[in-house]
């Protein structure tokens, strides 16, 4: 399997990391092993940034590959590549990073409201359901009345 984050600001790398490893890895292994593997990876991205005098303003596309043993996730470190745009040298994207943060921002709005749209749909099931249960209920009672 291969993580990649996309273009995103420096500062912002290990945040970015940790949501694409749930994406890729949350049915497949435990919340806390990819909590686990995304801090020893972002440590490793870390210490290569001070190697590469990368600054929290710059613009970073990070990719790793990976797999999974036995319930853990193991990084592939002769894979990762760590492409770095200096904010200087490419102002342009810098700007198209503002863009692309502001609409993350805006579709994780819309996720939360889609969220609550179904927990309220898994609310009214629910009900619904008792309300059947319930009819059901009273029908067989009044078999059993009927029949005495």
């Amino acid at each position: 399997m291969k993580l990649s984050t996309g273009y995103v600001r420096a500062s912002g790398y290990a945040h970015k990391v940790r949501r694409v490893l749930f994406a890729l890895a949350r049915k497949k292994v435990e919340p806390k092993e990819i909590i686990r593997a995304s801090a020893e990876l972002n440590q490793r991205i870390f210490e290569e940034f001070q190697r590469l005098n990368v600054s929290k303003e710059d613009v970073v596309r990070i990719t790793v590959e990976f797999r999974i043993k036995d319930g853990s996730i193991v990084w592939d470190y002769d894979s990762l590549r760590i492409e770095v745009y200096r904010k200087g040298e490419e102002e342009r994207l810098a700007k198209a990073m503002e863009e692309v943060e502001e609409r993350e921002r805006e579709l994780e709005e819309k996720i939360k409201a889609i969220e609550e749209v179904a927990l309220n749909l898994k609310k009214l099931s629910d009900e619904l359901i008792e309300r059947i249960e319930e009819l059901k209920q009273e029908h067989t009672s009044l078999k059993l009345r009927e029949e005495v």
